[in-house]
């Protein structure tokens, strides 16, 4: 592929981000030892309730193919979790570079200054922003706009606050704003508002854990029932008692998927 020669260069540079896959955070792909792994488990779980209900191996096999659904369940999680931690570490990135700026260091330095930031909240290094910083950095090395860097990465967060920041501040650099004063007002409001999203997550993850706890507790009394009262539970497995676990079950995942969409709360 060729690159285009940057102005007053004697001869073409190579931009890093053409030859390199940069990250798409709006999707998530499972690697594929983590599919079978979670198809395996997944399998086993279901094939493990099935012989609670039924006591009968081979008809709980019937169930393992829901199995397959597991990586999607996986998926969906590590996703979740990946955008929660960019967007914690997006606001950290805010309140570094707002202070650089007011601390009067240009804007290529106060990029730079956020990675060395974040750096001694991460040691390790291996966080997406970290990451996304460094590409902003290596972008204005080979002379491209910090606010096409920007723009560029907002596109792939697939994030409402960092497509605002972006906006905000490729609009301030065409106009010759006073970036110091909005870098710092759309930090602190951007801010306040991921400090919200905090205080509501952890308002509901109580009734998250409550909801979990409901969703245990029917096997928890079946396991209970079958070690202490197994003549008792014996007419359950066999004949019409196999419908009625049957339709217990179906009710039991059904309350599962209902509670988990109850509980995803976008903030």
């Amino acid at each position: 592929m060729n690159s285009r020669p940057l102005p007053g260069s004697g001869a073409p540079k190579r931009n890093p981000s053409a030859a390199v896959q940069l990250p798409d955070y709006t999707v998530y792909t499972l690697a594929s030892w983590h599919k079978i792994t979670a198809m395996l488990v997944g399998g086993t779980l279901l094939w493990a309730i099935g012989c609670l209900f039924y006591h009968n191996g081979l008809l709980s096999l019937l169930l393992v193919p829901g199995g397959a659904y597991a990586p999607r369940i996986l998926r969906d999680y590590l996703h979740r979790r990946r955008r929660a931690a960019l967007n914690l570490q997006f606001k950290q990135m805010l309140f570094s570079l707002s202070s650089s700026l007011s601390a009067g260091r240009s804007v290529e330095n106060a990029f730079r200054e956020a990675v060395q930031d974040l750096l001694m909240l991460d040691p390790e290094g291996d966080s997406d922003m970290i990451s996304e910083l460094n590409i902003i950095c290596a972008r204005m090395e080979y002379g491209q706009p910090v606010e096409e860097a920007l723009n560029d990465f907002s596109k792939r967060a697939g994030m409402e606050d960092v497509e605002r920041f972006a906006d905000v501040f490729s609009v301030c650099k065409r106009t010759g704003g006073d970036l110091v004063e909005i870098v710092r007002r759309t930090s602190t409001i951007i801010g306040e508002k991921l400090d919200m999203q905090q205080e509501i997550a952890v308002s509901i993850a109580q009734k998250k854990f409550e909801a979990k706890a409901l969703l245990v507790s029917p096997l928890i009394m079946v396991i209970f029932m079958s070690l202490t009262a197994g003549d008792y539970m014996q007419p359950m497995y066999t004949g019409a008692g196999i419908a009625i676990s049957t339709l217990a079950l179906g009710l039991l995942f059904l309350c599962c998927l209902w509670t988990s969409k109850i509980m995803n709360i976008p903030l």
